[in-house]
């Protein structure tokens, strides 16, 4: 696995992502669609807050309870805003993944399981970037799902398309 390429690939198949969503009036980003998180407002913000997440964990920052977090789905920002935030956020990514030096030490930190117990996680750094790029990947096809819905379908992303090299053949 090379995390670089992986989220450099992540990066380019969201921006197809954003650049049809970018065209959208703001009543079709908040429309209601029953997937996902429930529109294209909310979902994209939950990946945007995924990732965000990901990279503390990644940086082994303690992470305030998610009542606290500045990006949350349930409150997602105009189309405008959160995509400024998620260059930002890409940056501060990109130069996480870059700083890993052991793929394999553990991470711990603990969190509020959904029952209400506290409990320790345990991951590596391939862990937490293979999670951040398969969790914006699950959330993503959903996305894509809804822009179709809306008539503005992205097309092929796959990553054979955007990351290998193609030539004209003789």
């Amino acid at each position: 696995m090379q995390p670089l390429k992986i989220y450099d690939y992540l990066v380019l198949a969201r921006q197809r992502i954003l650049d049809k969503v970018r065209v959208l009036s703001p009543e079709q980003y908040a429309q209601p669609m029953g997937i996902g998180h429930g529109s294209l407002d909310r979902t994209l913000t939950h990946i945007l807050a995924s990732e965000w997440y990901y990279v503390q964990r990644l940086l082994r920052r303690d992470v305030p309870p998610y009542e606290q977090w500045a990006i949350r789905w349930e409150e997602p920002p105009p189309f405008a805003g959160l995509e400024s935030t998620w260059v930002r956020q890409a940056r501060e990514t990109r130069a996480a993944i870059e700083a890993v030096r052991d793929w394999d030490e553990p991470i711990e930190y603990r969190v509020t399981a959904d029952d209400g117990r506290r409990i320790i996680v345990t991951a590596s750094a391939t862990d937490i970037v293979t999670q951040l790029a398969l969790h914006e990947v699950h959330h993503r096809a959903q996305v894509m799902n809804m822009l179709t819905r809306l008539g503005a379908g992205v097309g092929d992303i796959d990553y054979n398309l955007l990351m290998y090299q193609r030539r004209d053949a003789d």
